[in-house]
């Protein structure tokens, strides 16, 4: 006999790690939800990032990995009891200086400058908007229930750095990043 692996949510439950049946409309499963769809986008990103910049699509494939341990943690309430690997301050100082390698080979934004340019640069500005969705959710979720502060900094850190991404692979790639014609700031 089969097992059915199918179906067991159609009442619009699911469950946590520890086995607790939780609504999918659960703030915990909304979290997971929108980590689930930066790892997606991420992937997307990658595909789009492979042939021309393989160095990238590598970094993310690292930053991939340290998602499914952040989904692990919130899909989870008290992940350490169940031996769930959390995201620590080493992760997030790991994503610190990758940022700061970027920022330093970029020059100085002058303007708000629109997502845009390539269609990787382009990816990578999407990743960053969700990034920060998934940041503000699992913010509101802090706010309730006790999440590991280190998550909330890893999601901060590489939404931006996604978007310094978007602008170094933009300007690798010979493509004008286009400015907000609006004002200015130094």
């Amino acid at each position: 006999m089969t097992r059915q692996i199918y179906g067991t949510g159609d009442d619009g439950s699911t469950w946590l790690l520890e086995g607790k049946r939780v609504r999918k409309h659960n703030l915990r499963i909304d979290c997971l939800g929108e980590v689930d769809e930066l790892n997606s986008v991420i992937g997307v990103c990658r595909a789009v990032l492979r042939d021309g910049h393989a160095d990238i699509d590598e970094l993310l494939k690292g930053v991939q990995s340290v998602l499914f341990r952040i989904g692990a943690e919130i899909a989870a309430e008290d992940p350490k009891s169940l031996g769930v690997d959390v995201v620590t301050e080493d992760d997030v100082k790991s994503l610190e200086m990758t940022l700061d390698q970027y920022i330093r080979s970029l020059e100085p934004l002058r303007h708000f400058i629109y997502p845009s340019g390539s269609l990787a640069g382009s990816m990578l500005h999407f990743a960053r908007a969700v990034a920060r969705r998934a940041e503000r959710h699992v913010v509101m979720l802090s706010d309730k229930e006790k999440v590991n502060p280190q998550v909330i900094r890893y999601l901060n850190r590489l939404s931006t750095l996604l978007f310094y991404l978007a602008r170094f692979v933009n300007e690798r790639e010979g493509r004008r990043e286009d400015v907000w014609p609006g004002r200015g700031y130094s």
